[in-house]
């Protein structure tokens, strides 16, 4: 049996996914978290459960709406779990009202019910299921109450399931009931009576050319008759004053509600003058604490694990068995060392990630959205965007396919060629291998600037592609804010765990390949053959083609431009192929081949050139078009070798 869970942004719904499934999908105090459908079994009930995007009615406008209503029409699910964010009935309600003209069983629940308690508001639950005609339940996602009854409503509900009929203003039900007659009373298709009353053309595709003329001059008479004269308007206006309706009759709220946490805390994070500042420190603050005080010490012990304590005896173990020299090279030097380097920094990814994620559970973020909007508005986007860049911190993957969240192709399109310069979890270890050599003492300035180099040029390609490609304006910024919350221990967890392991496995597979790889260019020729020099070697011949071009821009060396070909497979690989190349001491190996203002500049082309395979393998799945996906890698290649090269060049200017 499956079931789908459907709700508006941010009303719960993942997190009561999580909860009944046991699965640990993240859950982010921001709309749009769940751009696509998510399945999970109930095992103890026996039914799957599908997560669907966070949508505010069945009137397609956005993508997450488009992916609700086709799952609903298409796959047609034996039942519906309507979610509703007790905080802000009013508003969830209209959904609830088109979900009941599916003609399909429904069962409501209203979450938050435990805050609603604490703010002195009361709902009469069963008033409620009397006038809807359906099982409303108050849960609590978060703490799990009455998760299990709200199966069990479900499941007594498929079983005696009967046609709730909602009373709509006479004229309207009048129309409705007149299309009612022209179609078959049964199954999804009670759905189509007030679509068709909308002449909504995916509903419509369904008929002959008769019914629809039929349904046409039904429509026009409503639309004819109607206070509003208006079919779209007239429809949402009813199901508005049923909502009114529900709301007076079974909603009781505080009359006098004292000043809450969340208007005391906006007045000072989203104050005109203070807002920036706040936002830019926080930032400043994270970076410090992951890449100059905690992270640091961290990171010096896992170095002092891998080194000491695993690379020694290793290294005896196999000498000892008599093995050839370069066996013990390839396992030791190649493979050992370029996973270790690399492994050295998941303490401080760990850290930004946690400090990140106690941002985004507070409720900050979505806030960060709203203060982003001007300055986004600057670059043909709203601040809806935001939440899509933001996620590129971490990974550019999921923040490609979250720019699914925004209304229309131009700004969808316009997020995707911009997000991947914001800078993603897998160059840390670049950054801090780099800072840890050249810059010590002022390792979180120097993650800070490069972070906010991302940004800026983000802005810049913005503006320009604003006054070229993208002319036409962007759609208008509209977002809930949510409400501050006590971040989740469970969720950041789940979260930490979910990045430490897909960050293990990529060291097992994609970065043991790359150092394997590595090694054995490194020390074979094109004759495939063992070498001892090493600009024989395969890489040597590559490294000698890339270092001409790499030159101007401040590392013009052999192993540079090895490390960069391998950072297009994984941006962690950079490291592994720079601790194989310098014969497993990268950080020697770098102090004696770069500049301190070569090394900046490194970083600097790393943060900005082509994300790994599997981020640009999602650009072009989102992008949907040849022409853009070719324009997307040359705007990123352009944007890092021009600004690299200015910089590196500007900064021998000063340094003379």
């Amino acid at each position: 049996m499956n079931i789908a869970l459907i709700g508006n942004p941010n009303c719960g719904k993942t997190t009561l996914f999580n909860s009944l499934t046991g699965s640990n999908q993240y859950v982010g105090n921001w709309p749009g978290v769940t751009v696509e459908k998510k399945v999970g079994q109930v095992k103890k009930y026996g039914v799957s459960l599908i997560d669907l995007p966070g949508i505010y009615s069945l009137s397609p406008y956005s993508m997450e709406e488009v992916i609700a209503r086709d799952y609903i029409l298409k796959e047609k699910p034996q039942g519906i779990i309507n979610i509703l964010d007790g905080t802000n009935l009013e508003r969830n309600l209209y959904l609830t009202l088109q979900i009941l003209e599916l003609g399909i069983p429904v069962v409501t629940a209203v979450n938050m019910s435990d805050t609603l308690k604490l703010r002195g508001d009361h709902i009469d639950y069963d008033g409620m299921e009397a006038f809807l005609g359906i099982p409303v339940v108050p849960i609590s996602a978060k703490k799990g109450i009455n998760s299990d009854l709200l199966m069990e409503k479900m499941l007594y509900q498929r079983k005696h399931f009967k046609r709730p009929s909602i009373c709509y203003p006479p004229v309207t039900q009048k129309y409705i009931n007149l299309i009612k007659n022209k179609i078959k009373e049964d199954g999804f298709e009670n759905f189509f009576a007030p679509k068709l009353l909308e002449s909504d053309a995916h509903c419509l595709k369904n008929y002959t050319s008769r019914e629809i003329r039929i349904f046409e001059e039904i429509s026009s008479k409503y639309e004819q008759e109607s206070r509003l004269h208006d079919r779209e308007l007239s429809l949402a206006d009813s199901r508005y004053q049923v909502v009114e309706q529900i709301s007076h009759r079974f909603i009781h709220r505080n009359p006098n509600p004292s000043k809450t946490f969340a208007e005391k805390a906006d007045e000072i994070v989203l104050n005109r003058f203070l807002a920036i500042p706040i936002f830019i420190g926080l930032l400043f603050l994270i970076f410090y604490t992951t890449f100059s005080g905690l992270g640091t010490g961290l990171q010096n012990g896992m170095e002092f694990l891998m080194e000491t304590l695993l690379e020694q005896p290793l290294s005896g173990i196999i000498r000892s068995n008599g093995v050839p020299d370069w066996v013990h090279g390839l396992l030791i030097g190649g493979i050992f060392r370029g996973i270790s380097s690399v492994l050295c920094f998941l303490p401080q990814i760990l850290i930004l990630f946690f400090c990140l994620s106690l941002l985004e559970d507070s409720g900050y973020m979505a806030r960060a959205a709203f203060m982003m909007d001007c300055l986004l508005e600057k670059i043909g986007l709203s601040g809806k965007a935001f939440i899509p860049m933001l996620m590129g911190f971490g990974c550019t993957t999921p923040a490609v396919m979250a720019a699914r969240t925004m209304e229309n192709e131009r700004d969808r399109r316009l997020t995707v060629l911009l997000t991947p310069f914001m800078s993603c979890g897998a160059k840390l270890p670049i950054y801090a291998l780099f800072t840890g050599v050249f810059f010590q003492e002022h390792r979180g300035m120097v993650l800070f600037s490069l972070y906010f180099l991302g940004m800026l040029t983000a802005v810049l390609c913005g503006l320009f592609l604003k006054s070229t490609l993208f002319k036409t304006s962007q759609a208008p910024f509209v977002m809930e804010l949510p409400p501050y919350r006590m971040p989740g221990l469970r969720s950041t967890f789940y979260l930490l765990w979910d990045k430490a392991k897909g960050f293990l496995i990529k060291a097992g597979t994609i970065i043991f390949s790359m150092s394997v790889v590595i090694w054995l260019m490194q020390n074979v020729s094109l004759q495939l053959h063992f070498i001892q020099d090493g600009s024989d070697s395969i890489l040597g011949r590559i490294g000698s083609l890339l270092a001409p071009v790499l030159a101007p821009l401040g590392f013009g060396s052999q192993e540079a431009g090895i490390a960069l070909l391998s950072g297009l497979i994984a941006k962690e690989s950079v490291v592994s192929s720079l601790t194989v190349l310098y014969g497993g001491n990268p950080s020697l190996g770098i102090a004696d081949h770069f500049t301190p203002m070569g090394a900046y500049s490194f970083m600097v082309f790393c943060l900005l050139y082509v994300p790994c395979v599997s981020a640009f393998s999602t650009m072009v799945r989102e992008l949907k078009s040849k022409g853009w996906v070719l324009f997307s890698f040359c705007l990123q290649m352009v944007a890092a070798y021009g600004l690299t090269f200015l910089i590196y060049q500007s900064g021998q200017i000063l340094i003379r």
